[in-house]
């Protein structure tokens, strides 16, 4: 008979837990015989002590196991997926996604909604009028073999242990845990069924993580555990330092991406990023020999026009206007405001609080507060300045999209003390490391 309160006496003590234990416990999340305080004490005792590679393993696949798994058959490709930790302008799903599948790979990507500052791919996708983020099965697994990718969430099927487990942790001061970090991000993208996995893992002043060393040993735990369990996968340290593209809000970097894909607005930044990450993708997945060769198939996929179209049809099938990427700017709604803020002062912008600069959009009503909080798509931050742009009376910083005349004023004061300016122009990258 399992008892919960001596697998729990064994973390506490630093002791070694064994497969079938983490099993059972799992096994009781799921069924309720597991009770609230015992998950609690669990992930304290966790935070305190770690997990050896073998127990974060053996927790991510309970994990997943607690659920379905999606099975692919027939395909004559690999199954890819990306994930990030998130930040403010990290629209890269919504292309690297297409530009994947143009390439041979199938991409069955679940996605979340925004946390805190950061964007949530799926409120994102929600900007696109009747776009349906929790498709059935059956049909989310026809887009993604009929057009090699379909973007949604998750539901309740997929890895619903890690759910009652994450609800916990966010009350309990227990979220910082690296171990269960891992567990929580990678249980659901193997219940997808993958064959490579690539991660970016965000560093800077808008990360998730606080520190550079946080953000590595985060990034090196998901490459072991995923590794470990069968899943080829690789993760890229990446710069938050500022916003990864040039809008920020949901409407707004859905219009970017579709510009990016037609090739008519390719922020350089997020050029660089999206590269990194989808070449890793094709690397690892053996769709590619080398980094010339996956440059060459990724450009190709941007050129043809193939991503784009690929983006197309998978908005269309899952409920969005079938113009949308010809008409996107009838489609997507616009703020009631929308007005340009100048720099307090001349000079060149040594450095920005990236978290600040989120939670601005978050005033505005683009992020969300609470959990039922319902988001104002139209509301962001367009052509936001960069690290070591000059800046002056005449050159705005940041175009507000507001609903209204007291949140526009909020988000300005925000955005202004969020932004340092100086006469030291700052070393700006985008890729810090690889991790395999």
């Amino acid at each position: 008979m399992f008892i919960p309160q001596e697998f729990i006496r064994k973390k506490r003590d630093n002791k070694p837990l064994s497969k079938a234990e983490i099993e059972e416990f799992i096994k009781g999340v799921s069924d309720g015989s597991v009770a609230n305080e015992h998950i609690s004490a669990f992930a304290m005792a966790v935070f305190f002590n770690g997990m050896s590679l073998e127990e974060k393993t053996n927790l991510t696949i309970a994990m997943k196991n607690s659920g379905n798994t999606l099975k692919w058959e027939n395909l004559d490709g690999p199954v890819v997926d990306k994930h990030s930790t998130g930040g403010i302008g990290d629209v890269v799903s919504l292309m690297l996604g297409p530009m994947l599948a143009a390439c041979g790979a199938y991409i069955p990507m679940i996605s979340g909604r925004g946390l805190g500052h950061t964007g949530g791919t799926l409120d994102k996708l929600e900007s696109i009028p009747n776009y349906n983020v929790l498709p059935d099965d059956g049909l989310f697994k026809k887009i993604v073999q009929d057009y090699g990718v379909a973007i949604i969430g998750q539901t309740s099927s997929l890895a619903p242990a890690d759910k009652r487990i994450y609800s916990i942790r966010d009350v309990t001061a227990t979220v910082e845990s690296i171990p269960m970090i891992s567990a929580s991000i990678l249980a659901k993208k193997l219940a997808e069924g993958l064959d490579t996995l690539v991660m970016d893992v965000k560093v800077g002043s808008g990360a998730f993580m606080p520190t550079y060393e946080l953000s590595k040993d985060l990034a090196k735990s998901i490459v072991e555990i995923a590794n470990n369990a069968g899943v080829n996968t690789s993760a890229i340290l990446t710069d938050m330092n500022q916003s990864l593209a040039y809008n920020i809000g949901n409407a707004l970097e859905v219009k970017e991406a579709v510009e990016y894909l037609q090739n008519i607005n390719v922020n350089p930044r997020l050029h660089r990023v999206n590269m990194a990450l989808c070449s890793s993708a094709l690397i690892s997945s053996g769709l590619a020999k080398d980094q010339d060769e996956a440059t060459r198939k990724l450009e190709e996929s941007l050129s043809s026009g193939r991503a784009l179209e690929i983006f197309a049809k998978m908005t269309a099938a899952l409920g969005g206007p079938i113009d949308f990427c010809d008409k996107y700017d009838m489609y997507l709604k616009k703020a009631n405001i929308i007005e340009p803020i100048f720099a307090r002062e001349s000079g060149v912008v040594e450095s920005m609080d990236a978290i600040a600069i989120g939670m601005s959009v978050v005033g505005l009503g683009g992020g969300r507060i609470r959990p039922s909080d319902s988001i104002d798509h139209s509301v962001g931050l367009e052509n936001i300045i960069g690290l070591g742009q000059n800046v002056d009376k005449h050159k705005p910083i940041a175009i507000i999209h507001a609903k209204d005349r007291n949140s526009f004023n909020e988000a300005k004061k925000r955005v202004l003390d969020a932004i340092s300016v100086g006469n030291d122009v700052p070393k700006v990258q985008e890729i810090y490391e690889s991790l395999s």
